[in-house]
């Protein structure tokens, strides 16, 4: 296999470290040609995943997308959501209709409320397209932990052969047909995990994080299934498992933004001194809106929306979520 992975950050990083025995070749395209040129050299990310080796195999590039896409066999998005659209557009010259196009980008589509298969599927009008996600941080696949992580599509053939060309004894793949609930469900997750991070940062212990997480995945499927989704998939690796990883784990960048939310920092500063992206502070307008779209209601992703939007406090959003009109789990 041929592997071209496009988006130099740590996902795409740790991906190209884990897959690299189970490729042939593996092109790692940087938007940031001093990124890339110091990767190159080094063979280490030192922005976005120090201390970890890229492998002999695996060639860093940046600038034109045909040098990172001649002859590849699959090729792996992990770009920024609100890059994806123009990334997709810039690469579309170089691909050929037997490509495969994996999506392991955890967002929706700002304005238009796409999943990344929908934007990859408007541009490039194919139906080789899978989505990746499941619970993962970048620096334990990397380090070889195991993982486990769902590749989804609607052409039951896209998501074998991609199962079969990325499992390996640290990372195993699970087929699913259910796009949609797979991306509501990465996308969904971040936003929720910016309400656990704010009861961490007011100190308010382990109950309300648990309650957020099972009342948060709740809300999640509401709006999947009405999408077309399957509740099921959100009880899988894609939904549950990833909530409860990014709503616990230590790593989690979403809710590093909600603890330190809690904490009293400014949005804007906190966000100024992070180098990666935390996709739930984007996704919160885009989760409402799709909320309103669908009829559904989402009273812990509106109040994160007012919290990261509206400059609510923290403490008046979490007070409002228990004082809201009793009813029926």
């Amino acid at each position: 296999m041929k592997l071209a992975i496009i988006g130099g950050g740590s996902w795409g990083t740790a991906l190209a470290i884990v897959l690299a025995p189970r490729s042939e070749s593996i092109v790692l395209w940087a938007h940031e040609a001093g990124l890339a040129g110091r990767m190159a050299h080094s063979r280490v990310n030192d922005i976005f995943l120090p201390g970890f080796q890229l492998p002999a195999n695996v060639q860093v590039v940046s600038g034109s997308l045909g040098n990172a896409l001649a002859g590849a066999d699959i090729v792996l998005g992990v770009m920024p959501s609100h890059h994806a659209r123009g990334i997709y557009a810039a690469m579309l010259p170089h691909l050929t209709p037997s490509t495969i196009l994996v999506s392991a980008t955890k967002g929706l589509e700002q304005g238009s409320l796409l999943r990344m298969s929908e934007v990859i599927g408007q541009v490039v009008r194919t139906s080789r397209i899978a989505v990746l996600s499941g619970p993962t941080f970048a620096r334990e696949v990397a380090a070889g932990n195991p993982t486990a992580v769902a590749v989804a599509s609607t052409t039951p053939e896209v998501a074998r052969c991609v199962q079969e060309a990325f499992s390996g004894p640290t990372f195993r793949l699970y087929t699913n047909a259910d796009p949609i609930g797979v991306e509501v469900g990465a996308a969904l997750k971040n936003v929720i995990a910016i309400g656990a991070g704010i009861c961490e940062g007011l100190g308010m212990g382990h109950n309300p994080t648990a309650a957020l997480i099972t009342r948060g995945l709740a809300e999640i499927t509401r709006l999947a299934t009405a999408m077309g989704g399957q509740a099921k998939t959100l009880a899988g690796l894609a939904g549950l498992g990833d909530l409860v990883l990014t709503c616990t784990g230590g790593l989690s960048r979403n809710r590093y933004v909600g603890k330190e939310l809690g904490c009293g920092r400014p949005l804007d500063e906190i966000l100024g001194s992070m180098r990666m992206v935390a996709e739930g502070v984007e996704t919160c307008a885009s989760a409402v809106a799709l909320g309103e779209k669908f009829g559904v209601d989402l009273p812990i992703i509106q109040q994160m929306h007012a919290v990261t939007s509206g400059g609510k406090p923290p403490r008046d959003a979490v007070r409002d979520l228990m004082e809201r009109t009793l009813k029926g789990e």
